[in-house]
């Protein structure tokens, strides 16, 4: 047994006497609790398309902003709200469907980003923000992905209730003084920032499972979203903790693993869950029973 557990030790402690596994470390587990904070309200709004859309149409923004010098959170914020207006512009012709409206702009915005990225003289890969470089992180970025990190759980968590009730009943928010379209660009602003966080970890491609699958899982396991604020976040970092260490033992990708390790959760919790599958089954079994009459 002792030698047993000097190995489980051994296989969590060896990658963290590396400096650049650190840093990886913190700054996925960072991007994964403020993601799926986020990603409560997403899921209960049914924003995951335009969770998707703004992911995606934040690229050639921070391109863009790297080409000027800007920083990279200006760039994908111009560019998702940018986006958010032109699916609202292309909706409101009344001949094309919000689903289909998103699809245009995300995908048209998003090869837009490619393009620069193939025409932008750099010193630097550029890749990294499709595919994430998380054990490339410099201590200058894991202080920006803090700070906007920071800044984006402490809004909201500030603005909780506001936003809570924006998600559940717009109208009764409106009726009481609220303005639901502040209250909704304030989420858009929060979910454009989120994705600079988190493209560092995953790159554009994955943002949009981080900003989903936790919020998910949650909801599948409480019906009161106060919990939901704590289920998501804990999962998020548990998994973003197997997903990097599982990444040095397993030479494979670092976001890729940490997104498979959320997907495979989310995949546990249907199936065993109080409220998923095999429970499901369980009730209406018992629903099917005729009690026995004397």
């Amino acid at each position: 047994m002792i030698g047993l557990d000097i190995g489980l030790l051994d296989l969590v402690l060896e990658p963290l006497r590396y400096d650049f596994m650190v840093r990886a470390l913190v700054t996925t587990v960072v991007a994964a609790i403020v993601c799926a904070l986020l990603s409560c309200w997403l899921v209960l709004i049914g924003w995951s398309l335009m969770g998707d859309a703004v992911s995606h149409a934040v690229l050639p923004g921070v391109v863009l902003a790297y080409i000027v010098g800007a920083p990279f959170a200006l760039g994908a914020v111009v560019f998702g709200l940018g986006a958010v207006a032109l699916i609202g512009l292309v909706r409101g012709t009344g001949r094309v469907k919000e689903d289909a409206a998103i699809g245009i702009v995300f995908t048209t915005l998003f090869a837009l980003g490619l393009v620069l990225i193939s025409v932008t003289p750099s010193q630097t890969d550029l890749g990294h923000i499709i595919f994430g470089n998380i054990l490339g992180i410099s201590r200058g970025d894991l202080l920006q992905i803090g700070v906007l990190a920071a800044l984006v759980a402490a809004v909201l968590l500030a603005k909780r209730r506001d936003l809570t009730l924006y998600a559940f009943d717009p109208a009764h928010a409106h009726a009481i003084g609220l303005s639901p379209r502040r209250l909704g660009a304030l989420l858009l602003g929060a979910l454009a920032l989120t994705c600079v966080v988190a493209l560092q970890v995953v790159g554009v491609i994955l943002v949009v499972a981080m900003l989903i699958i936790p919020g998910a899982t949650a909801r599948l396991l409480t019906d009161r979203f106060s919990r939901m604020l704590v289920i998501a976040p804990v999962s998020a970092a548990l998994c973003a903790i197997a997903g990097i260490l599982g990444s040095f033992w397993l030479d494979a990708s670092s976001g890729g693993l940490v997104v498979l390790a959320q997907g495979l959760l989310f995949a546990l919790v249907l199936v065993l869950g109080p409220r998923g599958v095999l429970a499901a089954r369980r009730r209406a079994g018992g629903d099917g029973i005729v009690p026995a009459r004397a």
